[in-house]
């Protein structure tokens, strides 16, 4: 008797232990939220409908134990650079490095017309020498963009590690002008890193700069994009970008959807991908803790009789667990409903996945718009902007959507700005930044 009391005594304190040793692995793992934005559609006729896929970062329990970095900083050091563009630029650069310690992969590369490794990939373990490299970079030259973001690349590769965050971050004032220079180039350079694990981070300094080529950079690598007007802002970018690094909670991440039963897709919204049949494929190469990622698919549904539920689609999602450094797997799958109520459809709406599809709609209208706008035709510009505004309105108006009713006055402002001569160079650069932002949920 005596016996199997002290068995239990100990049992119970290893059961809790395991119990919360189980919770926190659970609590480290990435959220899938499947929804459809109709999850009752009216019977009998095909229609159209949006499935939202997000994904939510889990917390980190704390500093200690985010994942290491390994960054690899590309700064223009051409002649538009110089005087107060690279002072902001450098000292910009080692704040952001003070975030960084002996657990994290540095690098620092700087380009004119030639290509220089400031410090090579080295652990963070002694930082002033870095600091005092960064403050020794002098502004001359011209624009060697695609060479200097190859070299930054080819020092993370060094150290190279699917445990690890491996970012580029490129800072450029002006045009690429020496070697491979449209977006198309650069938008082929940012797949291919980001098939080796690595995101491409552009910052555009000033209005000289190709805002397509850093958003195509950026967007084909999964990084994030900047616009900033004034060098005075580059440490604050800079903190923002190196918070994001420091906030990885997964990377790698594939999502397979598989449409069923006749659903078919038509197009992804606000993310590259592609569509195949009744599949589609994407990726995103990292997840922010915290922090929800989210794509959302256009499908057509076949006629269904009422009362009839019906499985749209599959999804299936794998992805580098950094918490576990393990690999991890979700799914699940998109149920609809049928019926003859045009008022059990509209009061099953799911808002917040209506609104995220607008939104990226929206989005849609506005990259049109831009290029229409590139074309010389102001006029088409402009309406494709109003229509854009007037379907936010309406809606903003259904879904009693004070965000959605903010983006319609954005974009008939927007629709203004598209007739001006003097400052379109400038509105372009905030619209392309603003296009980018949306469509991938950047944190700032």
């Amino acid at each position: 008797m005596n016996r199997n009391f002290k068995v239990g005594r100990w049992m119970m304190p290893l059961l809790l232990l395991l119990g919360c040793i189980s919770t926190t692995l659970r609590a480290q793992e990435v959220a899938l939220d499947l929804s459809l934005a109709t999850p009752v559609m009216a019977a009998d006729q095909v229609q159209k409908a949006y499935i939202k896929i997000s994904l939510d970062g889990f917390e980190l329990p704390g500093e200690r134990q985010r994942t290491p970095a390994n960054v690899a900083i590309v700064l223009d050091r051409s002649g538009s650079m110089s005087g107060e563009k690279i002072e902001q630029a450098r000292e910009a650069a080692i704040m952001a490095l003070e975030r960084l310690d002996q657990r994290d992969i540095v690098s620092i590369v700087a380009y004119d017309n030639a290509v220089e490794v400031v410090v090579p990939a080295t652990k963070l373990s002694e930082p002033q020498p870095v600091y005092r490299a960064i403050r020794h970079i002098r502004a001359g030259g011209n624009t060697a963009l695609y060479a200097g973001v190859s070299q930054g690349a080819r020092e993370l590769r060094k150290f190279l590690d699917r445990n690890r965050v491996n970012r580029v971050i490129l800072l450029s004032d002006g045009l690429a002008n020496v070697g491979p220079q449209t977006p198309s180039e650069l938008g082929r350079l940012g797949m291919e890193l980001s098939r080796e694990g690595i995101s491409v981070t552009t910052i555009g300094l000033g209005l000289g700069y190709n805002e397509d080529l850093m958003t195509q950079l950026a967007g084909m690598s999964d990084g994030n994009h900047a616009f900033v007007e004034n060098a005075a802002d580059l440490a604050r970018i800079f903190q923002y970008e190196f918070g994001d690094v420091m906030s990885v909670v997964a990377q790698d991440l594939v999502i397979e959807i598989h449409c069923l039963n006749g659903v078919r897709p038509l197009r992804l919204l606000g993310r590259e991908g592609e569509v195949s049949g009744d599949r589609v494929s994407t990726r995103l190469n990292q997840l922010y803790s915290e922090q929800e990622k989210y794509l959302v698919l256009e499908v057509e549904v076949p006629a269904q009789q009422a009362g009839k539920e019906l499985e749209l689609a599959k999804v299936q999602i794998d992805y580098a667990n950094l918490a576990t450094q393990r690999q991890s797997r979700l799914d699940g799958n998109v149920l609809a409903s049928f019926t003859t109520s045009q008022e059990e459809v509209q009061q099953a709406v799911d808002k917040p996945a209506l609104e995220s599809a607008v939104e990226q709609v929206a989005n849609e209208y506005s990259r049109k718009a831009v290029e229409r706008r590139d074309r010389g035709d102001i006029a088409g510009a402009r309406s494709l902007m109003r229509e854009s505004a007037a379907y936010l309105g309406v809606q903003a108006k259904a879904l009693a959507s004070p965000e959605l009713k903010a983006q319609e006055e954005e974009a008939l402002q927007d629709a203004d700005k598209l007739s001006s001569e003097q400052d379109w160079n400038r509105q372009r650069k905030e619209l392309r930044e603003k296009q980018y932002k949306r469509s991938n949920q950047q944190s700032y």
